[in-house]
């Protein structure tokens, strides 16, 4: 969170009225066979998980510290969470923003809930030495190569903690859902339409939303450093053409809750709209004052969408 002047308008200039008509671009014409394959790819993969009793101790839930196998032999740390008490009838993935997880969150919109909460590869618990940890980097990792940008391998490690789950809680088929915020929420919009055993997601200020204004937009984030990486090397469209979160979102079918914030300086406006306005299935917005940032009705706004999000999460 952040309360200081900054050196442009995390606005952009845009009001709510505006960002509601933010488009997509235009797709590559091999796109979703692209994402396919990558999705049978990742399935094809046993994440044999282990699981040890986290140090963790919490009143309402038992924790877990697990491990986990994903694409190309990385191995995804994280934390398992479920109730002391009851049943587990549904499942939860957690995605983090790129600042990272250091432990699980036991605020839950989702009841009698196994709730995983993977670590992104070269992140976190998940940190690894092919890969560097630094936002900035990190999200330059492979960008020249459409087939091997970190984006994409961060997709397949969501789609192999869905199996996870699958793997630990099979009687959680069918009640999946997705919670992903920041650069979890981009990640979210490009794993889901491949996805058929997540049930409803929600994205919360989620980034990688249209690209190509993306690189237009000053920001605090690590898209700053795409900006820069695009200025000097001018050819970057070519890989994030397939890696545009509100061109996936076209392809979602399932309910999507969207957070989107009207200012925000590390993940600009536009781009949180342009995934929400891309959903062509049933969806909802709750519109954020600011992402990123303190604010007087943060605190407010934050618990009103926890009660939200409980409502939309209860036919799972």
């Amino acid at each position: 969170m952040i309360s200081v002047k900054l050196p442009f308008d995390p606005t952009y200039g845009y009001t709510l009225e505006s960002l509601l008509q933010v488009g997509c671009p235009e797709e590559p014409s091999d796109f979703v066979e692209f994402w396919e394959a990558r999705y049978r790819r990742a399935l094809s993969v046993d994440p044999s998980p282990e699981l040890s009793r986290s140090k963790d101790d919490h009143p309402d839930f038992d924790v877990y510290a697990i491990r986990h196998r994903s694409t190309d032999d990385f191995v995804i740390g994280g934390w398992l969470v479920r109730p002391k008490r009851g049943p587990v009838r549904r499942g939860l993935v957690v995605g983090h923003g790129y600042g990272g997880r250091e432990g699980p969150d036991f605020d839950l919109p989702v009841r009698e809930a196994a709730v995983l909460f993977p670590c992104f590869r070269g992140l976190s618990a998940s940190r690894d030495p092919r890969l560097p940890d630094d936002p900035a980097r990190h999200v330059l990792h492979g960008i020249d190569q459409r087939d091997h940008y970190i984006l994409g391998s961060c997709v397949e490690d969501l789609w192999l903690a869905v199996s996870v789950l699958l793997h630990i809680f099979p009687q959680v088929e069918g009640h999946i859902a997705y919670s992903g915020i920041s650069f979890g929420g981009g990640i979210g919009a490009l794993a889901l339409p491949w996805e058929p055993r997540i049930q409803i997601a929600h994205l919360n200020v989620p980034t990688f939303g249209h690209q190509p204004l993306r690189l237009t937009l000053p920001t605090l984030g690590s898209g700053e450093a795409v900006r820069r990486y695009e200025r000097r090397h001018g050819s970057v469209l070519e890989t994030l053409r397939y890696y545009d979160a509100a061109c996936a979102a076209r392809h979602i079918r399932i309910p999507v809750h969207v957070a989107a914030a009207l200012s925000d300086p590390f993940v600009a406006p536009p781009g949180q709209f342009a995934i929400y306005n891309a959903l062509p299935g049933p969806k909802r917005l709750f519109v954020l004052k600011a992402g990123h940032s303190d604010y007087p009705e943060r605190v407010e706004q934050e618990r009103a969408l926890l009660e939200e999000l409980s409502a939309f999460f209860e036919p799972l």
